[in-house]
């Protein structure tokens, strides 16, 4: 399987270096092998951490911090440690999960409902960075922004634990065997007796060699498309479409077409035209969340997708990824509205 990714990398790459004019073998190190590397470090790390807390005992203690609202949608302790684990780390709460559906201690349905509700947490995980950038940028517009996109990750949150009640059938707490110990509680008590360094040995390797083997190309393959200019042709098609067709206002365009091409810039032209009075702050918030909507699936594809793809199988990181950010954009579609009317 490796060898195979390998082998579409270097066609990939070999491709980009010959007919697109921003891959050069001058720009490889800092633009590709050095983002690349950094990335399978964090993988690997959130990789051991996951095994770590798998096999020290913690997924139960972890689980109980949000132990009633998941055992309220049917997820269970395992998906709720996975939860509190994805407000340190995205990557380890992924790795729990997909280590629990493959031993068959959660369902498909579950392993998907989880990482939609891990939006919470992942809300939180850059806010302090973004939120002291935005703000001083937009005030009372930033603010507005940021309650909103908070207020559309509840609502997306709130509906998927309501779909975990009606629609997800309760885990299986397991059966007694014969000395009184529920089988579930052999089984950790199993993993607790191995010592941990052991436990890493045997999986590890195996495990990131598998990430490897589909992170790399993948990850070669959006660095080939970004430099050929296809993100950032979406990116302008979806902004012009959205701007003829529901923000005519000529203003707003040059919010939204600077939000879609650098997050911190977005936000400068949206402070400095509400300032000169060409917007006024209703339609600053319109035109942030609408660049929201835009540029941040294209952004996701663009730096998710590897790491979906090489810690889930690719079909179903792909799907998981496309399902998360589409209920994502109907989400702050729907708060918008609310907005745009009440505001």
């Amino acid at each position: 399987m490796l060898f195979i990714g390998l082998l579409v990398t270097g066609i990939v790459l070999a491709a980009g270096l010959a007919w697109v004019d921003g891959v050069t073998a001058a720009k490889l190190p800092g633009r590709l092998l050095l983002p690349l590397s950094r990335m399978l470090a964090f993988v690997c790390i959130g990789l051991v951490v996951a095994q770590a807390i798998d096999d020290t005992g913690w997924t139960s203690k972890l689980g109980a911090l949000a132990a009633p609202i998941f055992s309220f949608a049917n997820l269970g302790h395992r998906c709720s440690a996975a939860f509190t684990a994805a407000f340190f780390s995205g990557v380890s709460a992924n790795a729990m999960l997909l280590d629990f559906y493959k031993e068959k201690q959660i369902t498909r349905r579950q392993l998907f409902l989880t990482n939609f509700i891990n939006q919470f947490p992942a809300f939180f995980l850059h806010l302090p960075m973004t939120f002291f950038i935005v703000v001083p940028l937009t005030r009372t517009a930033g603010l507005l922004y940021f309650l909103l996109t908070f207020l559309a990750t509840c609502v997306r949150t709130f509906l998927f634990v309501l779909f975990g009640r009606f629609f997800v059938k309760a885990p299986n707490p397991g059966y007694v065997e014969e000395n009184g110990v529920q089988a579930g509680q052999a089984q950790g008590a199993s993993k607790k007796k191995k010592p941990l360094m052991q436990s890493l040995k045997e999986k590890l390797p195996a495990r990131f060699l598998r990430v490897m083997a589909f992170v790399v190309p993948v990850y070669t393959v959006v660095y080939v498309l970004t430099a050929a200019g296809a993100f950032d042709a979406i990116e302008i098609f979806m902004t012009r479409f959205a701007v003829q067709k529901f923000v005519p206002a000529q203003s707003l365009s040059v919010v939204v077409l600077s939000f879609a091409s650098e997050f911190t810039a977005g936000f400068a032209a949206a402070g400095a035209l509400m300032d000169a009075g060409t917007i006024s702050m209703k339609q600053t918030v319109i035109a942030l969340l609408l660049g929201n909507i835009i540029a941040f699936p294209i952004r996701a594809i663009r730096h998710q997708l590897p790491r979906y793809m090489g810690i889930f199988s690719p079909g179903m990181g792909l799907s998981m990824l496309l399902m998360g950010q589409g209920f994502r954009m109907a989400s702050i579609v729907f708060v918008g509205i609310i907005y745009w009317c009440v505001g």
